[in-house]
């Protein structure tokens, strides 16, 4: 059984991982522009993501609200994430 550092160290290293991709492509295009404060955002929110579905399969038992909470946690990030890219819902979150 993994530890739960371990568990921790796999979902900051997917966080880490998954950053380098805009990281890379910035390398090689102009249309990937992302600033440090982009990174930032990105990070937490990906990070979030992973801390709250190991936090969902350690403490939740039940199959049935697992699957519920985890499609919650997921539709939460694309919302947020739609929002901070397009501005889907018009807040001021999304910034100009």
């Amino acid at each position: 059984m993994i530890s739960l550092n371990h568990r921790i160290i796999i979902v900051l290293s997917s966080t880490l991982a998954l950053l380098l991709i805009p990281l890379i492509a910035m390398q090689f295009t102009d249309e990937v522009n992302w600033s440090p404060q982009d990174f930032l955002v990105m990070g937490l929110l990906l990070f979030g993501l992973g801390s709250s579905i190991e936090l969902i399969l350690r403490r939740i038992k039940k199959i049935e609200y697992r699957i519920i909470l985890l499609g919650l946690a997921l539709l939460t990030f694309l919302l947020i994430w739609a929002e901070l890219a397009v501005g889907i819902f018009g807040t001021p979150f999304a910034g100009s």
